[in-house]
């Protein structure tokens, strides 16, 4: 940096500037505050909440302090020999460390000092229950939140992707949705009493169809929010992040653009990064990730474009696992800005997955980040995968949701929205005029899924296994037996809908250490820079232990982050124009 760079003049200063308003960005301000320190909050969008929002919000928090209560057990050991297996080459101890010895605590600070609450799900299994994954427990899912505490600040706040909503209106936990959509009993009671709790809320009605209940990654976002409300700290929309300003090999502020107008922001302690990973920036996309590859395919907000990254990487961070997302097969809905992720539809009975060839090639209940992968190795292999499609009977149609739509027995074909039969969701009377509808190998197709049909009878899928273990099981249809994700593809008319290989948002970014600071390709640390979330190199590595494993690590090196910068000395401006306490929230 020249001397007139140095000596030049910030517009604001704070101790520490955060970058992004999810759930990592949020916890990050809340506990700096704590911490004593100023913060000032900025995000790019004219809304805030980032793909925290739109999320199922839960966090992956082993050995969390509500297990034994609810009668079940954790323990560091089984949780690092879990790690260890599923991560694999990937498995970084010092930072797997840092997650579980602060993740519970992390979560305790949360519920006592910012009334940010969640509550384990007892039966929501890791991911992969055979390599000794716990049935349920570590998985934690906020509390439901009461939109009218946010006041005006409701409005600004990222709404719920309709995927999570029933109706596309009404909210509902994890805990519910798993009732509703697996038919346990009371899910009909269930369904007409969040329904009747929903139209019978008035006056809400009169200034919103959004429902006052927020659930699931609102619930998350609102709640934080509404703790920075209570500590004064400003949130700034509509500001980008432009670079990173250094001085003597440090990062002691940014450069961003806000309303047309370019403002210099000093940091006296540190800069957070925690504002998504590249899944919306079609360069990086094509650069980095597996071919073929499309920006309109992600199901994350349409904002998230490198922007951490890329400042991070020009100020010397280096990066990892660039090459890989947190995946998920998706559907494009019409005149929605994202995808939506299909995270239950697969593992219900009366379906199948299969490339254009007609040919299976995955268990269709696997882990969605599992899905991905085999869609691309599939590919590479024939070239007739990407898209994929998934392909089922009358009676699938009439019992459970299919991404686009909502089951037969609410919405029949007769209410599918103009323009969208044959383009959106596919439909014939027979297996053969659907595959040509589709571009698929007819023959293949019949062949496939009279092997499906066999299964289904037998209980047992000798090829993929689906069903053969507690995850796949969880969103099963349990009134369908032997087993409770087979069942027979073939009651006419048949249906299909594209899969595209989507993403809740990219592993890669900056390589961190177990504070959270970002590192330079020489294992050396970028004084003065943290980077969380997907902005940051997934601490799962390749793969993804269980539901939460996205946001836990965000919002728990958003935890470590701050304190760390706490114990930070101040870098000392050179004639600021305008100190934090003099600037309006």
């Amino acid at each position: 940096m020249t001397s007139k760079q140095r000596d030049a003049k910030w517009d604001h200063e704070y101790d520490v500037v955060v970058v992004g308003s999810g759930a990592g960005a949020l916890t990050a301000a809340v506990r700096a505050h704590d911490n004593g320190l100023s913060v000032l909050v900025i995000e790019k969008s004219d809304v805030y909440g980032g793909t925290s929002a739109v999320s199922g919000g839960g966090v992956w928090i082993p050995c969390n302090s509500q297990i034994a209560v609810l009668g079940g057990s954790d323990s560091y050991e089984e949780a690092i020999t879990y790690l260890r297996d599923v991560v694999g080459e990937e498995f970084d101890q010092a930072r797997i460390d840092a997650y579980l010895a602060n993740g519970p605590e992390m979560i305790e600070y949360l519920a006592r000092e910012a009334q940010t609450h969640f509550r384990a799900v007892p039966r929501y299994p890791d991911y992969y229950p055979d390599k000794g994954g716990k049935p349920g427990y570590r998985t934690m899912e906020p509390a439901p939140f009461d939109a009218a505490r946010l006041g005006k600040s409701f409005e600004q706040l990222r709404p719920a992707s309709p995927a999570t909503l029933i109706g596309g209106r009404i909210a509902m936990t994890q805990v519910e949705a798993h009732t509703i959509l697996a038919k346990e009993p009371g899910w009909l009671l269930l369904t007409a009493r969040l329904a009747l709790r929903y139209v019978s809320d008035l006056r809400w009605r009169r200034h919103t169809r959004r429902d006052r209940r927020l659930t699931l990654g609102n619930a998350l976002v609102a709640s934080l929010r509404a703790a920075l409300l209570k500590r004064g700290i400003p949130l700034w929309l509509e500001t980008s992040l432009q670079s990173l300003r250094q001085e003597d090999d440090r990062v002691v502020g940014i450069d961003v653009l806000r309303l047309g107008r370019t403002l210099s922001l000093h940091a006296r302690r540190g800069v957070v990064l925690a504002c998504g990973g590249f899944e919306s920036n079609q360069s990086m996309r094509e650069l980095y990730l597996p071919k073929p590859t499309r920006a309109e395919w992600t199901a994350a907000p349409p904002i998230n474009t490198g922007d951490g990254i890329h400042a991070g990487m020009q100020a010397g961070g280096s990066v990892a696992l660039m090459e890989h997302t947190w995946g998920a097969p998706t559907v494009r809905v019409p005149g929605e800005s994202s995808q939506r992720a299909l995270f239950v539809e697969r593992a219900f009975p009366r379906c199948v997955m299969v490339n254009q060839l007609g040919q299976r090639f995955v268990n269709e209940a696997a882990p969605y980040t599992d899905i991905i992968y085999a869609m691309y190795a599939d590919h590479q292999r024939t070239q007739a995968n990407a898209p994929a499609w998934l392909v089922f009977d009358a009676e699938y149609r009439k019992r459970y949701p299919c991404g686009v739509l909502l089951p037969g027995s609410v919405q029949p074909d007769s209410k599918i929205p103009e323009g969208w039969l044959d383009k959106v969701i596919y439909r014939a009377e027979t297996l053969s005029a659907l595959a040509e509808k589709i571009g698929v190998n007819a023959a293949e197709l019949a062949t496939t899924v009279q092997q499906m049909n066999q299964f289904a009878a037998d209980g047992i899928d000798p090829q993929f296994g689906k069903g053969g273990n507690l995850f796949d099981r969880y969103y099963g249809d349990s009134n369908c037996k032997p087993n409770p994700c087979l069942g027979p593809i073939e009651r006419a008319p048949f249906y299909a809908l594209r899969i595209d290989p989507g993403e809740l948002g990219t592993k890669g970014g900056l390589r961190t250490d177990a504070f959270a600071q970002v590192l330079r390709a020489d294992g050396s640390v970028l004084a003065g820079c943290y980077a969380v979330g997907n902005t940051s190199a997934a601490l799962m590595g390749k793969t993804y232990p269980g539901p939460g494993s996205t946001i836990g690590p965000a919002m728990t090196f958003a935890y470590i982050a701050a304190n760390h910068i706490a114990t930070e000395e101040p870098v000392q401006a050179a004639g600021s124009a305008q100190s934090a306490a003099g600037h309006p929230a």
